[in-house]
Parts: C-alpha cells; structure tokens; sequence
C-alpha cells in the first residue's frame, strides 16, 4: 500500500523529536495526538511507543471479526501485548523509529519492533470515526497472506536481536586496535 514508506519518509523528513502519525481517512481524531504525544514525554525515555487503541469502532461487523482474529493470532505468535494494531494515531521518537529495521508492513508491527528494541508501549484509547473519504487498502485475502508472511519475518526479527556492543574503551597496541566490550 506504500503506508510503511510514506511514514518511513514523514519520519525521516521531520525535525521534532517525537513523531506522530494518523490516517488520512478521518477515522483518526486527531484531538488525541497531545494525550500521545504526552505518553512518550512522561516515559522518562522508556517509551517507544504511544499506540492508540480504538473504542466504539466504527467498521462493519465482517471487518471488526477479521481484525480480532488476525490481533488474537498476531498477539500469541508476537506477544507484544498490543490489542489494536490497526489505528493509524501513533507517536514515537524518531530515533527509535529510524533504528528500526525497514520493510513494507512495517507500520502494522511497531509496537513488537519497539519492544524487541527492549521499550515500553503506552496504550491511549481512542475514539474512532467513521471514515471521511477513502477506501481501504486492504481485502480480506491479501490481508490474510501479506499478514501471514509479514507476521513470520516479525517473528523471525524478534529472535534474531542481538545485545548491540557498547565500546567502552578502544586502545592501539603495537598499531593494533583493541577494543574492550561491555555486555
């Protein structure tokens, strides 16, 4: 859908240290990006995340049943705690953002990219909108197969971290380098 790239490059085009982001369909209110914004200020540099999570949603019965079950499957497999996924009022730092590995799809998993970066979630409940205009991007089967593939290279990148090396020390021996290591 090209969302993960039009917010890849919002995020690298801002300035502020906190970025915030909605959809553009009206569905998001965006009165609620100060309650987020305030999440991630209040944090103490512990949260990565604020994540908006919508009450009173305004979809049809079909769409509210396929995002339960795809939050329930992605929940279990990902265990990031997050029951709403899909709400576009989100707002994070923007280094956190950055140190994140890129991929399409990439929006629908930050709060399990944000943990595995060893971060809290802020959770600000929302109220959902109808939609103003636009239609959804996604059908019921390409959600199904893009989430399944998307949701095992996630679940791949979670094992796959690694404790980034901090140098504490670097010293030349004999016109060699020696690095000390903290773990």
């Amino acid at each position: 859908s090209g969302q993960s790239a039009a917010v890849r490059s919002g995020v690298r085009a801002a300035r502020g240290a906190i970025v915030a982001t909605l959809d553009g369909d009206g569905q998001n209110d965006p009165a609620f990006l100060p309650n987020l914004i305030a999440a991630i200020e209040s944090g103490n540099g512990r949260v990565g995340l604020a994540a908006g999570q919508r009450v009173g949603r305004k979809d049809t019965g079909f769409k509210k049943l396929q995002s339960r079950i795809a939050n329930t499957v992605r929940g279990i497999i990902l265990r990031d705690g997050t029951r709403d996924t899909g709400c576009g009022l989100k707002a994070f730092p923007r280094e956190v953002f950055l140190t994140m590995p890129y991929f399409d799809g990439l929006h629908r998993f930050l709060p399990a990219l944000v943990r595995r970066e060893g971060l809290a979630i802020a959770y600000v409940d929302v109220v959902d909108r109808p939609r103003h205009s636009g239609v959804s991007n996604y059908g019921f089967f390409d959600r199904l197969w893009i989430g399944i593939m998307d949701l095992a290279g996630v679940w791949w990148l979670i094992r796959r971290k690694k404790p980034t090396p901090v140098v504490t020390e670097v010293t030349a021996v004999a016109e060699v380098p020696v690095v000390t290591e903290v773990k």
